[in-house]
């Protein structure tokens, strides 16, 4: 009874337009209340909950990414690339995603992905002719490879719950990351010859290398930031403040792009995202708390074991949830609510935990380019101007691209485990 209550109660909550993190943390507290559970515990769960070493990797990979996108590193990335590819037919495109893709390799994060890069990217490719459509449903698409590619946020949280090794969980979204990035490219690379469209001016080759070298900083920080990390001189959560000294020396030395004002609003913006990461990380755990006395995750695989569902079928419901929750949650939400309740069967199923949390972020980031909650969506939405209606029909032929990497993706295991080993 409970349980269906604490169920009720987050639909409609959320309905409301009520915050995920606090919709579930009132559920969840009401739901504990109602079966004579003490709220001094649950208090002492969600402090203790947050207060994780492997978590603290979160501010810090946030931070780092923000001062990139201000401080004039992603800037400097997109201008070398753009002189070396910039002048091919549909180079802006792959300077694009080559771009997502070095900077999602030090952000983490999606929706900052997608704001660093599109800010400049999408005027960029209109003013040479590209649809607008199809711009900023290219760059909304391409930021999602920021929770793919490690660094990444999810795949921290996801370490966290299952208590597996972020190093490992990290090696495992490479190869994953490259392959979606080039499915990227080669569609880019067709869609340019299709419709005809051009690139920039080419430049000579004596003048590539000045914009080769003013970006050489940023594009020498992942093999810095994640070498550090798998070669064990650091932990990933060291790697994150590592990386926040690495850009804030790049930014004010170097290129000298950070004021004392620009600075303190990338400090609050900083707060925010991880507040809001954070308040939802606490409220999950009191519902992961109100699961674990109901028994639930053990009494769903019991049914899952006694049902005979094989493997193939519970990945192919789970995909479909994951769809559906991704429609209508941020992945942090959807890692921590779901995820206790999938480990007992994975190991029943004999289903890998690392390989099943490439398929979660791959699934995560099609929820970020799917309405109606779809931040990538919203990001680039709100950066151009535009309706969010726009951005979705440029988004359209990605979206098929995506459901086809996650298809070979959940067939094929090695993609993600190879270089776990």
């Amino acid at each position: 009874m409970a349980t269906v209550i604490l169920i009720s109660l987050l639909f409609i909550l959320a309905f409301l337009r009520v915050p995920i993190a606090i919709s579930l943390g009132i559920s969840s507290i009401i739901s504990l209340w109602m079966i004579d559970f003490s709220v001094d515990t649950v208090i002492q769960k969600m402090f203790t909950g947050v207060n994780s070493t492997t978590l603290m990797a979160i501010p810090g990979f946030v931070f780092a990414g923000l001062i990139m996108a201000k401080g004039g590193i992603s800037k400097y990335l997109i201008e070398c690339i753009r002189a070396w590819i910039g002048h091919t037919r549909g180079g802006l495109s792959i300077v694009t995603i080559v771009t997502c893709m070095i900077f999602a390799a030090i952000s983490g994060s999606s929706p900052a992905t997608a704001a660093a890069i599109g800010a400049i990217m999408i005027p960029m490719m209109v003013e040479a002719g590209y649809d607008k459509k199809y711009a900023m449903g290219l760059v909304a698409s391409a930021g999602t490879l920021g929770i793919l590619l490690p660094p990444s946020i999810p795949l921290i949280l996801y370490g966290s719950v299952a208590e597996e090794s972020t190093g490992k969980l990290f090696s495992a979204g490479i190869l994953p990351g490259i392959f979606l990035g080039g499915a990227l490219i080669v569609s880019a690379v067709i869609v340019a010859r299709t419709k005809n469209y051009g690139g920039l001016e080419k430049v000579p080759l004596s003048q590539r290398w000045r914009p080769t070298i003013k970006a050489f900083w940023g594009l020498i920080m992942p093999v810095l930031i994640l070498g550090s990390i798998y070669t064990g001189i650091v932990t990933p959560t060291e790697a994150a403040f590592l990386s926040v000294l690495y850009a804030l020396i790049i930014s004010v030395v170097i290129y000298r792009e950070i004021t004392f004002k620009k600075f303190n609003s990338i400090v609050l913006e900083s707060i925010n995202t991880t507040s809001m990461i954070f308040l939802i990380i606490a409220s999950a755990l009191v519902f992961g708390m109100f699961l674990t006395t109901e028994q639930v995750p053990q009494m769903f695989a019991s049914w899952v074991s006694e049902s005979g569902v094989n493997k193939w079928i519970f990945l192919g419901i789970v995909n479909v949830l994951f769809f559906i929750l991704g429609m209508f949650l941020e992945p942090t939400a959807i890692i921590l609510i779901t995820l206790p309740i999938f480990l007992p069967i994975l190991q029943t199923l004999d289903i890998d935990v690392i390989h099943f949390a490439i398929i979660m972020v791959v699934n995560m980031e099609l929820g970020m380019i799917t309405p109606p909650v779809g931040l990538n969506l919203f990001v680039v939405s709100g950066m151009m101007k535009e309706k969010v209606e726009n951005v979705i029909k440029g988004v359209l032929p990605f979206f098929v691209i995506f459901v086809v990497v996650l298809i070979v993706i959940i067939l094929v295991p090695e993609i993600s485990l190879f270089l776990t080993r």
